[in-house]
């Protein structure tokens, strides 16, 4: 087995591909060691002492080192971990939902609530996050979510190397508000959340 690493646009987190599926269904992310207790593999990435962010997305897993950390000491340890974690094809997760069952993806409570008339907006706007935003962001190592829509406003959160990184603003206002406004005349801005 090989594990290829990708750089992001976030110089503090790195791409880690196995080569198979990490979460066929959904995304996953640890922002603390707490958190990762529920997958044994983000607990081990963690215990590294040098992790501040874990995410699995479907076919990555992107690791965001604490400031100050050096890539290239830490890089040869979460290889190792990932190496040792799919070779024993060991769950991903702890617990009854451990034995190769996906966990959905933590949710968070929409920022705002949608409203009953603004519904075909809304199915818009996430079809384009699920369409065209969403396989760009992975590909940087992270993920988007959708936290609500009102008066115009979308709010998103952006995960994994994304929620961190220093073109995270930029990603959101030029990138991702501007395609929103092109297709979705209705949107005029979008937040972060």
């Amino acid at each position: 087995m090989f594990i290829e690493t990708e750089t992001t646009p976030n110089p503090s987190s790195l791409k880690f591909l196995p080569g198979r599926a990490v979460m066929p269904v959904g995304t996953r992310e640890f922002a603390s060691p707490e958190a990762a207790e529920a997958s044994p593999l983000a607990q081990a990435i963690f215990d590294t002492g040098e992790v501040v962010n874990v995410f699995f997305g479907y076919d990555f897993v992107t690791v965001t080192a604490a400031p100050g950390s050096d890539w290239s000491a830490l890089k040869p340890q979460v290889v190792t971990i990932l190496l040792d974690h799919f070779i024993s094809e060991a769950p991903l997760f702890a617990g009854p939902m451990g034995n190769g069952i996906a966990v959905p993806p933590e949710t968070e409570d929409l920022v705002v609530e949608d409203r009953e008339e603004d519904a075909e907006t809304i199915a818009s706007i996430k079809e384009l996050l699920e369409a065209r935003v969403r396989p760009a962001v992975a590909s940087d190592g992270g993920d988007i979510a959708y936290r609500g829509f009102s008066e115009g406003v979308v709010y998103l959160t952006l995960q994994g190397a994304c929620s961190g990184c220093p073109s995270s603003t930029a990603t959101l206002k030029q990138g991702i508000e501007n395609l929103l406004k092109h297709y979705v005349p209705e949107v005029t801005e979008v937040r972060a959340a």
